[in-house]
């Protein structure tokens, strides 16, 4: 048994899985690996639920469930479809436990859109032609102002694309890697599949969706 292995309390054990939701075994291996380290066994767990969740992105997702979530005393409340591979994990409460996280984050954060794949051309032009203008009068060359205008679009899809989105009970994950946690954990395919969020006083609603990916074999 290697001295790292030794030196993994059971403690920590559970203090990255309560932090992270992963199985017992995988947070004890982040952290024979990370040496002890809570923080890097964060990020190699991350990294290892994302590659999981790529290689499982083209998987057919037609089970899941949908959630409600009011908010506000009654003054917000957001429907959404999550969409997983099996009515078996759909059932599991690490599932359930996702889509609410999801339905409440879409409360408070408002996305208007679940990828930048589903940001509209009008919206996307519309956006980058008023931050080209903001930067062409600075007086800034071309070359710095198509930089400038590059460095802002990747701040408006973190700012109306759900999945780009900080996860508002951890700002240090996006919901895309909350999910992709979540595909690492369960070994399924999940994908949002669509939203409504309503408010109060509004004259309309936020409704956005995706079509789900083709199947392909892994």
């Amino acid at each position: 048994m290697s001295t790292s292995a030794v030196n993994i309390s059971a403690a920590q054990v559970k203090e990255l899985r309560d932090k992270t939701g992963a199985p017992m075994m995988d947070c004890k291996k982040a952290l024979s690996e990370a040496k002890g380290d809570l923080e890097e066994a964060v990020v190699l767990l991350r990294k290892r639920g994302a590659t999981v969740a790529e290689r499982k992105a083209g998987r057919v997702t037609s089970e899941g469930s949908v959630t409600s979530y009011i908010h506000a005393g009654g003054k917000i409340g957001v429907l959404v479809e999550v969409n997983c591979e099996s009515d078996f994990v759909a059932r599991t409460d690490d599932f359930k436990e996702l889509v609410h996280d999801i339905a409440m984050h879409i409360a408070a954060s408002d996305p208007k859109f679940i990828r930048k794949e589903d940001v509209t051309p009008e919206a996307f032009e519309r956006e980058k032609d008023i931050f080209r203008a903001q930067a062409a009068a600075t007086g800034k060359p071309p070359q710095v102002v198509e930089k400038i205008v590059e460095g802002k679009m990747g701040k408006f899809y973190e700012e109306v694309c759900l999945l780009e989105q900080p996860f508002i009970k951890d700002q240090t994950m996006s919901i895309m890697q909350l999910v992709a946690a979540k595909i690492g954990k369960l070994g399924e395919n999940i994908s949002v599949r669509r939203f409504a969020r309503f408010k109060v006083g509004d004259t309309g609603a936020t409704i956005a969706f995706t079509q789900p990916p083709e199947a392909k074999s892994e």
